[in-house]
């Protein structure tokens, strides 16, 4: 028989002692809330930066194919290139690409009955993939391709639509910016359809048309596009395929990731990484401040035993042990409280969207949840062994106990 095992078993599951029993289920309970609080932090970020991403993602691809233009923004216009069905093709074959969409922009303002509002025309042909937009799609319908010449409809946002009093089906005026000393161009278009992203950068400054509208407005050669969007089956292999597809594309051709292109957004997604790092170190040090304070409290009501124990001749060694294993008891216990209260939250969340946001701030109106098992294991296992590491210095006071003064403590 293990002796430190069997009295600290002995010790902590122990009822006689109310006193040792309430400090014991004190410290489940904290260690229980702290474990339950990392795993909803690390869900919670998990699910917000996969949604917004998602968003990024599925309204403009993971990749750009485009003519290299130096300092170029997400707002810059492309210079037009022919069309390319031999290098489409090509970049098909690449593992990892899924769909590829041509497209070009076009800084234009829209004009209303009472207001004016500056966007950029994002136009697109008849064989874009609208399966990654459709899902934004709050009323209407996609855009209908004529044969005859460019299709007169566009799809615009839930907030311009509010913003310009504008409703499905209504007619509105699109004035396009020419070149330096020209005058707008005008064209008269209608809404077939009102999407909604819930990423402000997005619905406040993209209207959704046909690219034959552009190709006619810049007087370009027909089949001349501004670029390709991808999409990748993963995102996170952006870098691995973006190099496949750097060695097919011409010299001419730039290949450009949607982080590359929008730095800010992806830059404060990368900021939410220090957040969760943040959270899941306090509650840490909240979890073994606790552990600390209960084994301290549990040596000094045990002082009388430790004297017994000593003068039997019991090592010092051997008696923090028992400590030890005791508070390890009490935090097994509390991981095993806080996943049950942590996951079942979590997936309470995910199945009932029950804690709403304010779409405005967080760029969705139900908190996203995310799980990860190899993070909460990582949480437990994380858990239960800095506890039982920061316990070694309390337990140290037990050296320090004479046995004859130990069996005279009151």
């Amino acid at each position: 028989m293990n002796l430190p095992f069997f009295i600290a078993k002995r010790i902590a599951f122990n009822r006689s002692s109310s006193f040792s029993k309430f400090i014991i289920n004190i410290a489940i309970a904290a260690t229980a809330i702290s474990v339950a609080v990392m795993i909803l932090a690390v869900a919670l970020v998990n699910g917000f930066q996969e949604v917004i991403q998602q968003k990024i993602f599925s309204f403009w691809g993971h990749m750009h194919i485009t003519q290299y233009q130096p300092n170029a923004g997400p707002l810059t216009e492309q210079f037009p290139f022919a069309a390319d069905s031999t290098m489409v093709a090509k970049l098909r074959q690449i593992k990892g690409i899924n769909t590829i969409n041509a497209y070009a922009t076009k800084s234009a303002i829209i004009k209303a009955e009472k207001d004016l509002e500056g966007v950029i025309f994002k136009g697109v042909d008849r064989h874009y993939n609208w399966n990654h937009l459709q899902q934004f799609l709050q009323e209407g319908s996609i855009i209908h391709y004529n044969d005859s010449s460019y299709a007169p409809e566009v799809l615009i946002s839930v907030r311009l639509a509010k913003e310009l009093q504008l409703k499905l089906h209504d007619p509105l005026i699109i004035y396009f910016i020419q070149g330096p000393g020209q005058p707008p161009r005008a064209r008269k278009l209608t809404i077939s359809g009102i999407y909604k992203t819930g990423i402000e950068e997005y619905d406040k400054t993209y209207v959704l048309g046909d690219l034959e509208l552009i190709r006619k407005l810049n007087n370009w050669e027909p089949g001349s596009i501004g670029g390709y969007e991808i999409f990748t089956d993963d995102y996170q292999e952006i870098k691995e395929v973006g190099t496949e597809a750097y060695n097919v594309i011409p010299d001419h051709l730039f290949i450009r990731s949607i982080a590359d292109i929008y730095p800010n957004i992806f830059a404060w997604l990368r900021l939410q990484n220090k957040n969760k790092a943040i959270i899941l170190v306090i509650m840490s040090i909240v979890a073994a401040i606790n552990m600390i304070t209960a084994i301290l409290i549990l040596i000094l009501e045990r002082t009388n035993m430790i004297g017994i124990l000593k003068a039997l001749g019991m090592r010092n060694t051997r008696m923090q042990e028992i400590f030890i294993v005791q508070a390890a008891y009490i935090v097994i216990a509390g991981i095993v409280l806080g996943n049950i209260l942590g996951v079942g939250l979590a997936i309470l969340q995910k199945a009932t969207g029950l804690f709403k946001l304010p779409e405005e701030s967080y760029y969705m109106s139900v908190a996203a949840i995310s799980l990860r098992w190899w993070q909460v294991l990582l949480i437990d296992f994380g858990t239960l062994y800095l506890c039982v590491l920061v316990l070694i210095l309390p337990s140290l006071i037990i050296r320090k106990i004479t046995p004859v003064k130990a069996i005279q403590f009151k």
